[in-house]
């Protein structure tokens, strides 16, 4: 198994394991990280789209070299909630119950440039009948 297979499998597995259970828990994370929400929509709306992302990871696991443009948007996905989670924890606006998450998938995303620099570009095909 190719090192990008390893990690994007790695990252949709944990991904899909952290984020699934959020979807049944919305007043314990209001509790753990108050205040309660006043928008439920962006929470599940976070949710949602992250666990989308995780079965981008699982499919680019299975095919890096056809899927290896994806890997780009994905350290994307990764950086944007990392370094913002970062920011508002220097500002003194989140607490370390995110942080963890966070340097986490600022981890990932560094292992995303890593697979998609170890992938080679899959042959680009002109018999759409393959």
């Amino acid at each position: 198994m190719t090192f990008a297979k390893r990690v994007f499998t790695l990252a949709g597995v944990y991904g899909v394991l952290v984020l699934l259970p959020m979807l049944f828990l919305e007043e314990a994370v209001a509790r753990r990280a108050p205040p309660a929400f006043t928008h439920p929509e962006f929470y599940y709306g976070f949710v949602g789209v992250a666990l989308a992302w995780q079965l981008v990871f699982l499919l680019v696991g299975r095919d890096p070299a056809r899927l290896r443009p994806v890997m780009l948007p994905a350290v994307l996905e990764k950086v944007v909630w990392g370094v913002g989670v970062c920011a508002l924890y220097a500002q003194g606006r989140t607490g370390p119950f995110f942080l963890g998450g966070a340097v986490i998938d600022l981890l990932l995303a560094a292992l995303f440039v890593v697979a998609w620099r170890r992938t080679r570009p899959a042959e680009s095909r002109t018999d759409f009948n393959r």
